[in-house]
């Protein structure tokens, strides 16, 4: 019987990005607070990152494989697991845990959070090829609500209780996560059949030369986008704010890109995807430039807004323009690197942006993540084929 499952599938969203909001966003602050400096935030940031990234083709495999226990199992362990280092962390922060223990617990809850998230899009999707009713736009839009409530809630929570209220954030949300897992009707039957497209990496970039190009571009505006949020509390501070502003920038952004997903159908009906890809590229470099720029606080939060026709754009315009370029049996694959790409820039925009920061910074690093964002436009935008 086909059911609508919009709403457990939003539940799961939210939770995920709340923890994606505490556990990514909130890292500078809660590591700085238990003495870790900005290029030992920056190391962290980048293990966990490039293990993720090694990892995600791996569990993108098992996410297509015959079976959907395999599925169900990934996200009760990891969301589990999240749960016990939340935990754990909350008491480590309480009673001055060992440094190597804390960055050990923080950068497994990066880790997997990355992990997660191509298994969650695996989630809903597989739900509608199995004939299931769910609107992914309204639920992805509504975890993006999510990580801005919670980010604003954190800034204030961090501001009056102390850095504690993260790792109780992060137990709270994932703990969450896996209850809602167990209201979501994972389909148990076979997978897609037999694939016909390209078996490995090689094949696949020989096909599609011109994606891999455009994802060299991606890793460099998901570069500067890491530095952007990953050191947010820093950037903050240099303008005259603290972690209050930071939640609040935080939430501003990721209300800025609802719009943009809950209307990207129709936009893409009158404007085609490549268009819209590039447009995406040119406001990554744009927001760089600006927080650069911007003199103080209040304009900080001012340009929070290109976030909208960024990022917002991105996360959205890449599906519709990966499964318009690619053939059927490749766009899965498609997805997974592009979701690679992403950790990958997060791993680059946490080495260069802890290191940089300890030694030249936050201007010198705002200028340079400028220039790196304009060189990943101008190649994204000469390697996006009309579509």
């Amino acid at each position: 019987m086909t059911k609508d499952l919009t709403l457990r599938y939003t539940a799961i969203q939210s939770f995920y990005w709340m923890g994606f909001a505490t556990i990514s966003g909130f890292a500078s602050v809660f590591l700085l607070a238990m003495g870790f400096s900005n290029t030992r935030i920056g190391f962290i940031m980048a293990i966990s990152g490039l293990v993720s990234a090694a990892v995600q083709p791996i569990a993108a495999t098992l996410a297509e494989g015959e079976g959907r226990t395999s599925l169900k199992s990934l996200l009760y362990g990891i969301g589990g697991l999240v749960t016990v280092l939340g935990l754990g962390l909350t008491a480590l922060s309480q009673m001055g845990g060992p440094a190597v223990l804390v960055g050990l617990l923080y950068g497994g809850s990066l880790f997997l959070l990355h992990l997660a998230q191509p298994l969650i899009n695996a989630t809903g999707t597989e739900a509608l090829n199995h004939g299931q009713r769910l609107n992914w736009g309204l639920a992805r839009g509504i975890g993006s609500a999510s990580y801005a409530a919670i980010a604003c809630v954190l800034g204030y929570l961090t501001d009056r209780v102390g850095c504690v209220s993260i790792p109780v954030m992060i137990a709270v949300s994932f703990g969450g996560l896996t209850l809602c897992l167990t209201a979501f009707p994972f389909a148990k039957s076979g997978g897609r059949g037999t694939e016909q497209g390209a078996t490995t990496p090689l094949a696949f970039f020989q096909k599609y030369p011109r994606f891999a190009v455009l994802l060299v571009g991606a890793v460099l505006l998901f570069t500067g986008h890491t530095i952007l949020n990953s050191f947010n509390f820093q950037i903050v501070q240099s303008k005259g704010g603290g972690s209050g502003e930071m939640g609040l920038a935080a939430a501003l952004s990721a209300c800025y890109e609802l719009p943009t997903m809950f209307f990207f159908a129709l936009m893409a009906k009158r404007i085609r995807c490549d268009t819209w890809m590039r447009v995406a590229g040119g406001f990554f470099t744009l927001k760089a430039a600006a927080t650069w720029l911007a003199p103080n606080v209040p304009v900080f939060l001012g340009i929070q807004i290109f976030q909208m026709l960024g990022f917002g754009l991105v996360a959205v315009a890449s599906v519709h323009y990966i499964n318009a370029i690619m053939n059927q049996e490749d766009a899965i694959k498609g997805q997974a690197y592009f979701t690679v790409t992403m950790t990958l820039g997060t791993v680059l925009g946490a080495l260069m942006g802890g290191a940089m920061l300890d030694r030249f910074g936050v201007d010198a690093v705002l200028a340079c993540i400028s220039a790196v964002s304009l060189t990943g436009t101008l190649i994204l935008c000469a390697s996006t084929q009309r579509t």
